[in-house]
């Protein structure tokens, strides 16, 4: 196959882009913005567009999702896109919501249109904040180190029925969710296979996380160079967990099954989560250093508890992570240990 990787330069889409050139010819486009912001300090501005020139089956096109014709010509013959080209911080959009919308939107809308004149098949990365504030209406209870969900019905995690209405989403949340809704809709209209991943909390090597986006990796690379970690409210709210690869291999599944169309949550699920507090503990018995924490105010909308159903996509792919929380942190830790900050 030919694979078109929009943001090809960044954590998730290099990653792609290293596991389908294995078998496949690779086209990774990026604008490679979001890479000079956040590698800045890493000692080289473009890690994973470095990274990725040592492979044979890769080609690099420097090109914005906003622009159409070159978007087109990149994708040209492509069998498949997979679209994790974003903005995709919460506070950025906030800031600055007219870009948030031209990047999450409008870019998704051109990869779109390049896909149903190309005939390619579309693996999008969407978020969990599609369910904006809802997530907070689940009850929870507050244990000595995280909360916990407190309604049986969510026992397994938060499920793709969950309501998306009559909440609020941050610009952010609301860009990713009318992306997320046409790229639905051009399945149903068009007849576009695609897979439309609404993803928790993604981590691994080659992610240059900071503050607000990237919260896992940003701890470990703070811990590591001796910078501030701010934890806005207690540490006790909870995120699942999914390590990059088994990500990609979710993608995968999807594009080599029979499913024509589907929304899956995807997260490492009931199985794979951490609070804050319980990453700050886990790094100091990984690392042998004391991270340097302090506590502000909770920002507005933060949910306490979010975790991923993932039962529909294990069931519908024959998948489920392989990486254990402990196992991909230390990876984690291990690779940040080998970086010039």
């Amino acid at each position: 196959m030919k694979i078109l990787v929009t943001g090809g330069a960044g954590f998730v889409g290099s990653h792609v882009a290293e596991h389908f050139a294995e078998h496949d010819d690779v086209v990774v486009c990026d604008n490679l913005a979001r890479a000079t912001m956040l590698n800045k300090s890493s000692g080289d501005e473009l890690f994973n567009w470095n990274y990725l020139k040592g492979f044979r089956h890769v080609s690099m096109v420097k090109a914005d999702i906003r622009d159409m014709d070159v978007l087109g010509q990149a994708a040209r013959d492509s069998d498949v896109i997979i679209h994790t080209a974003a903005q995709v911080a919460v506070t950025s959009s906030v800031i600055d919501p007219k870009t948030d919308f031209e990047v999450n939107l409008i870019g998704t809308f051109n990869v779109l249109e390049t896909a149903r004149l190309n005939d390619s098949a579309v693996v999008f990365c969407s978020t969990n904040k599609v369910y904006g504030n809802n997530v907070n209406s689940i009850p929870v209870a507050e244990r000595e180190t995280r909360y916990v969900l407190a309604n049986g019905e969510f026992d397994h995690g938060v499920p793709e029925s969950f309501p998306i209405d009559h909440t609020g989403h941050s610009p952010y949340g609301s860009s990713k969710l009318a992306a997320d809704i046409y790229v639905q809709d051009y399945a149903h209209t068009y007849g576009l296979k695609t897979g439309v991943f609404r993803m928790s909390c993604i981590y691994g090597k080659r992610q240059f996380g900071v503050e607000d986006q990237g919260w896992l990796a940003w701890f470990v690379i703070a811990t590591q160079t001796g910078k501030p970690i701010v934890i806005y409210g207690d540490g006790k709210q909870v995120r699942d967990v999914l390590y990059v690869t088994d990500l990609v291999r979710a993608f995968d599944s999807f594009l080599t099954s029979e499913v024509k169309h589907e929304v899956f949550n995807m997260g490492g699920g009931p199985e794979n989560t951490l609070s804050l507090l319980e990453l700050v503990q886990m790094l100091r018995e990984l690392t042998g250093k004391n991270p340097n924490v302090s506590f502000a105010e909770w920002r507005p909308s933060d949910q306490r508890v979010y975790v991923s159903d993932i039962r529909k996509v294990s069931n519908s792919l024959q998948w489920k992570p392989l990486v254990g929380t402990k196992e991909g942190v230390n990876r984690v830790v291990e690779w940040v240990q080998t970086v010039k900050f």
